[in-house]
């Protein structure tokens, strides 16, 4: 028998290229509805399921909304905020009372966040962010994040900003800062 036969066989008479086209499409059609979940989520302000490969756990991500209220409150359970991408994105505007440590996805940007943190105590309620561009790729915050877990914080976590800084946090009017 050969092999075309084979593969005519195994198809129930359907010819393999429209076995393989119809198996694309399938998976092209499931994706795109994962991710109109995903969208229909964020936009009901409900939480995104993190991808298997994060290095957090869903409760080490926090909301914009819920971290523009853990900052209006003065005091020692007010976070302390670490940019960790790229310094003209912090100048134009950046969550209030935020360092600027990076970007973490370059050696001279890792090696200022390490040094920063050194001095800083390890049960400190720490959040990291970047923005810079969508989370999922961003090169930046998962870096950050491994090093200072590493480096034993107890308390971090990660401010979710799904698309960039601009859209989910300025565009939405939680307060910025401008500048150093």
């Amino acid at each position: 028998m050969s092999v075309g036969k084979r593969a005519k066989s195994f198809s129930c008479g359907v010819p393999p290229m429209l076995t393989v086209l119809a198996f694309a499409l399938a998976g092209a059609f499931f994706a795109q509805f994962l991710r109109a979940n995903a969208a229909g989520a964020r936009a009901a302000g409900k939480p995104v399921a993190v991808r298997a490969a994060e290095p957090w756990t869903g409760a080490e991500i926090v909301q914009p909304a819920q971290l523009a209220k853990e900052l209006a409150v003065k005091g020692k359970s007010r976070p302390v905020v670490v940019c960790v991408g790229f310094s003209n994105l912090f100048e134009g505007a950046h969550i209030p009372g935020a360092v600027f440590h990076g970007p973490a996805s370059q050696p001279a940007g890792m090696a200022d966040l390490k040094k920063w943190a050194e001095g800083v105590s390890r049960s400190t309620n720490l959040i990291v962010y970047c923005g810079c561009c969508p989370f999922a790729k961003c090169p930046n915050v998962r870096p950050a994040f491994e090093t200072l877990r590493a480096m034993g914080f107890q308390h971090l976590r990660v401010l979710a900003l799904p698309n960039t800084f601009y859209k989910d946090w300025y565009s939405k009017g939680y307060p910025v800062e401008k500048g150093k």
